[in-house]
């Protein structure tokens, strides 16, 4: 089942063929036909001096414009094609199949970074990584980069999570896949805003910078229609050059929350976006700043520490800032673990849903949810809290939940069993609110994490209940290893 989700992360390096037979500019027709005749190939791409694309020769393009029409001794830029879609090494394999399909295309040249050919990508062995079932899929999250097109794929997205779940995909597989297709939109649009900036007068960004998502999107659970959480580290910076650069990188933001938000990623209601200056600094500001919680550990600055240390970057050529980033926080909760401890009194409250008889706490004061749980606050962010807790105590850098999880039974602190329980319970709380919030989309109803217990088999509710007793038990560790309270 991996390999329904397998294709939407592999890149066009990785598929392409060694760079197609080529000719500089003022070879003639006939010289151009010879090679592709000596070399068994359907077309030739034309290049310059330097090997940067020019166009390309194909078996078409030599029946149509070529034989029994024109002299042998043509230039070959009379007759190629030169408007030639072409496709960066380092875009994902399914934009590529995706654009191919939608073009009639049997070969796309791969280009690097300066333009220069490097290889081909031909279709059938792009299709061979993908299932057939996939194909329709990607075609419908594969829109150029436009506000229309991007706001067809976030729609699409749902439809791609019911079909993979019906099929048996576990929730958390699904997660990944949408937080990825999630942070490709987030490349996109940025891409989009740095080309309209620099077409206004703006100019290319002053210095190197990085989006990072948080949250979910930072561990690569998103559910459907997750709202926005993402901030810039830029590069640092002379003090005088403050008010330029920063000025660049308000407007961009601007424009990049409100894209996101036109294409179906809305605002987030806590402002916790790069438009907030909490959210947008150099990399030296964002040191300060967190020392500075570190030091206050008041609920502001642990609340923000919640939401901030499960980043991860989505865009920016420079990923050691991040990973610089990433390691300050490391050494930081190595050196300070009452800030851990500070950070779990902060979430002490946030239970798990079973009460003293092993039954459900369901919502009691929302009339419309009364009887329902809230499989989110009662279940998914106890375990999601506890094991962030763990694993930034023991140094581990990864962010997701499965996968922190796996790094803490490598380091011996959960055992087989644990470990286990852990996962399983992850999975059977994902699956159940993945499920129901594909349901509510169907049928018009607001996505919330709410689930109806009634409408669960004795079976789901028995297997419910033992996940949630496994989480209740590793929240009970964790108390009593950060805090010293055994009650």
């Amino acid at each position: 089942m991996r390999s329904q989700t397998a294709i939407f992360s592999k890149l066009v390096r990785d598929f392409m063929r060694d760079c197609p037979p080529a000719v500089l500019s003022g070879t003639t027709c006939a010289e151009a036909i010879q090679q592709m005749f000596g070399d068994h190939t359907s077309s030739v791409v034309v290049v310059d001096a330097n090997g940067r694309l020019l166009g390309i020769l194909t078996e078409q393009d030599v029946t149509r414009r070529i034989a029994f029409q024109i002299p042998p001794e043509t230039p070959v830029e009379q007759v190629m094609t030169r408007r030639v879609l072409t496709i960066p090494a380092g875009e994902y394999l399914y934009h590529a199949i995706g654009r191919m399909r939608r073009y009639n295309l049997r070969h796309l040249p791969v280009l690097d970074e300066n333009r220069a050919v490097i290889g081909i990508l031909d279709l059938y062995d792009a299709l061979s990584a993908a299932s057939a079932q996939m194909v329709q899929q990607i075609d419908l999250i594969t829109h150029e980069g436009t506000l229309d097109g991007l706001k067809q794929v976030k729609t699409a997205q749902v439809e791609l999570a019911a079909e993979l779940l019906d099929d048996g995909l576990p929730a958390p597989e699904i997660q990944a896949l949408l937080t990825h297709i999630n942070n490709d939109i987030y490349r996109r649009v940025t891409d989009m805003c740095i080309a309209s900036l620099t077409a206004e007068g703006w100019g290319q960004p002053p210095t190197d910078f990085s989006i990072i998502v948080m949250g979910s999107g930072g561990r690569g659970e998103n559910f459907i229609g997750p709202d926005q959480d993402n901030g810039f580290i830029v590069a640092d910076y002379p003090d005088e050059e403050h008010n330029r650069i920063d000025g660049y990188f308000m407007e961009l933001a601007s424009r990049l929350v409100t894209t996101l938000d036109t294409v179906g990623l809305p605002l987030c209601r806590g402002y916790c976006m790069a438009t907030n200056p909490i959210w947008r600094k150099t990399l030296s500001q964002w040191f300060r700043q967190l020392d500075n919680w570190g030091d206050k550990r008041n609920r502001i600055a642990l609340r923000l520490s919640d939401i901030f240390f499960d980043f991860q970057p989505v865009w920016g050529h420079h990923i050691e800032l991040a990973r610089r980033l990433r390691s300050h926080i490391t050494t930081m909760l190595r050196e300070d673990r009452a800030f851990l401890r500070a950070m779990y009194d902060e979430t002490s409250d946030h239970n798990v849903g079973l009460g003293l008889f092993g039954g459900f706490v369901t919502e009691k004061e929302n009339p419309y949810y009364r009887g329902q749980i809230n499989l989110k606050h009662h279940a998914l962010l106890p375990l999601v809290e506890a094991v962030r807790l763990l694993s930034l105590r023991e140094g581990v850098e990864e962010t997701g939940t499965l996968v922190r999880i796996d790094a803490l039974q490598d380091l011996g602190i959960l055992n087989a069993n644990e470990c286990e329980d852990l996962k399983g319970a992850f999975i059977q709380i994902t699956n159940l609110l993945l499920g129901q919030q594909i349901a509510d989309f169907r049928i018009g109803r607001k996505i919330t994490y709410f689930v109806h217990p009634d409408n669960l088999s004795r079976r789901v509710k028995e297997r419910l209940i033992d996940a949630m007793k496994a989480i209740d038990r590793l929240r009970d560790r964790v108390r009593a290893e950060l805090t010293g309270n055994l009650a």
